[in-house]
């Protein structure tokens, strides 16, 4: 067994499943306590869609191993803008009322690691396009 390709793996699995989950609450709580946040942050509230979908399905897709590569970048992506947009002002740990940006940095971390080096162990890639 291939330890690089063990270690990419669950790599996948925890960003993958951390995604889905975050997705899944956004939309589960109610879109739309979302949509009205992104409003009063200064980010257009449609947006709250787009980032719930991006986490609910590329969560999916890094967990079966489908498009890791691309979902990785859109995730790098998604937590710059976090960072920038939401965390930052607050620091590393952040304060008592919200977190800091540490686990959205090691989140970023992860996806750049999986956009640099794919995971082909255990994916559906790795059976599609063999």
């Amino acid at each position: 067994m291939d330890k690089l390709g063990i270690s990419t793996l669950l790599l996948r699995l925890v960003l993958g499943i951390s995604f889905f989950i975050h997705g899944l609450v956004k939309f589960k709580d109610g879109i739309a306590n979302i949509v009205g946040w992104f409003d009063s942050i200064g980010i257009f509230g449609f947006f709250a869609y787009a980032v719930a979908t991006l986490e609910l399905v590329g969560g999916i897709a890094l967990i079966l191993g489908i498009g890791t590569r691309v979902f990785s970048a859109l995730f790098i992506v998604l937590m710059i803008g976090a960072i920038v947009k939401v965390k930052f002002a607050i620091g590393f740990l952040g304060t008592p009322e919200m977190a800091g940006y540490e686990l959205d940095l090691a989140f970023l971390v992860i996806a750049l690691f999986l956009a640099i080096n794919g995971s082909k162990f255990l994916s559906i890639d790795e059976v599609l396009f063999k």
